[in-house]
């Protein structure tokens, strides 16, 4: 069996075997990556430790929803450079066994494209959760993982 054979076999790396989404305020293009050490979407906009992407387009409208700035809500298709984890704030305190399908990476993710047609969140919705990740922030609960 010849070398392209695998590759329609399934046995070689083949495009979107994977998808993964990252979202943000964040204004990016094709090739540039994500990084820590930037300013966090969350919390106390402190520089992250981690960065986040996640295999559901939900949990990535969350993440442009729920991302500071004031900037167009962003999402766009990512490729981890590094290796992956599950994210520990959703998976072990909130859904286990990750239905969210959330991961943290320390590696850089590269933007491979954008997801530019999306139906976000009711706006009551998205408020009720602002809300109460401002009433986590009063008590001094701001992961991302630190």
């Amino acid at each position: 069996m010849g070398k392209d054979e695998n590759k329609l076999n399934g046995q070689g790396a083949t495009p979107f075997a994977q998808t993964f989404f990252h979202g943000t305020k964040a204004d990016l293009k094709v090739g540039d990556l994500i990084e820590v050490g930037f300013n966090s979407n969350y919390g106390q906009k402190k520089n992250a430790k981690y960065i986040f992407l996640t295999a559901t387009l939900d949990a990535a409208i969350w993440g442009a929803e729920l991302a500071f700035g004031e900037g167009r809500e962003r999402i766009y298709l990512v490729e981890p450079t590094g290796a992956i984890e599950d994210d520990p704030d959703l998976t072990d305190k909130k859904f286990p066994g990750n239905p969210t399908k959330s991961y943290r990476s320390t590696q850089p993710f590269k933007v491979v494209g954008e997801v530019t047609v999306w139906k976000g969140h009711p706006t009551e919705q998205v408020n009720t959760m602002k809300e109460h990740l401002k009433r986590l922030n009063e008590q001094g609960i701001n992961s991302l993982n630190e």
